[in-house]
């Protein structure tokens, strides 16, 4: 069977909801040698997104999304044993959550996911999280990066009463963004270090976040965020 095909087969299961055929084609992209990672984010993840524009268009609702949101942890969950697992990062805590006011996980929880794999420590705060509870985790814990997402433009000013938080508690934690509405000009004004549109692009962004490559461990008086590409870092 042709990648595209697979790719698109792994979509079609998550937007009908198909939680079995997600799991037979997961299978199938392991045995076709698609890389795991792509079979998530250009497969199962594409799924979701175009879920998400049925939402918006009002001809999906709560209940459809998490029955398409079941059929992509079906997918993940056959191919996570062959996502390369990686361990230099395994001491570096991480701090993640939706913030207060919105229950949209799902991206969140790929991002969690991801870095999971990637080696991080990650200490998940769950959905419609207490900006207090951001700061107050990440002191107790002293981590190194706190990951703030958000579905709703409703609740994009609460990552800066985070970040603002953080600051006036003396905590040098570092601070990527992500989420629907969010970009890198709003992520780069409210102070955050850096910006991932989605769960493949936070864990390059949190690794250079986190690896000596200038950056100091407080917030710059202009921040900068961090580019995906090797050897670039900067505002896009």
């Amino acid at each position: 069977m042709e990648k595209t095909v697979i790719l698109g087969s792994l979509a079609r299961a998550v937007v009908d909801m198909d939680v079995v055929r997600a799991g037979e084609m997961a299978r199938e992209a392991i045995q076709c040698g698609i890389d795991p990672y792509e079979a998530i984010m250009d497969g199962l993840g594409k799924g979701m997104n175009r879920v998400n524009e049925l939402f918006e268009e009002e001809e999906y609702f709560v209940p459809e999304i998490l029955l398409c949101a079941d059929a992509m942890y079906a997918g993940i969950e056959v191919l996570r044993p062959f996502l390369p697992k990686e361990t230099e990062w395994n001491k570096r805590k991480a701090v993640i959550g939706v913030v207060k006011g919105d229950t949209h996980d799902i991206g969140k929880n790929l991002v969690k996911i991801m870095m999971d794999n990637a080696g991080f420590e990650i200490h998940d705060l769950g959905r419609n999280v207490p900006y207090s509870k951001f700061i107050d985790t990440a002191g107790e814990l002293k981590a190194e990066l706190v990951c703030l997402s958000t579905l709703m433009t409703t609740t994009m000013d609460g990552m800066q009463v985070v970040i603002e938080g953080l600051r006036k508690s003396g905590i040098s934690s570092r601070v990527m963004v992500g989420g629907g509405p969010i970009s890198p000009g709003f992520a780069r004004d409210i102070g955050a270090d850096g910006y991932a549109k989605n769960a493949v692009e936070a864990v390059r962004v949190a690794k250079s976040l986190l690896l000596d490559t200038g950056f100091s461990a407080l917030i710059p008086k202009k921040p900068e965020l961090v580019s995906v590409k090797r050897g670039r870092e900067g505002a896009r």
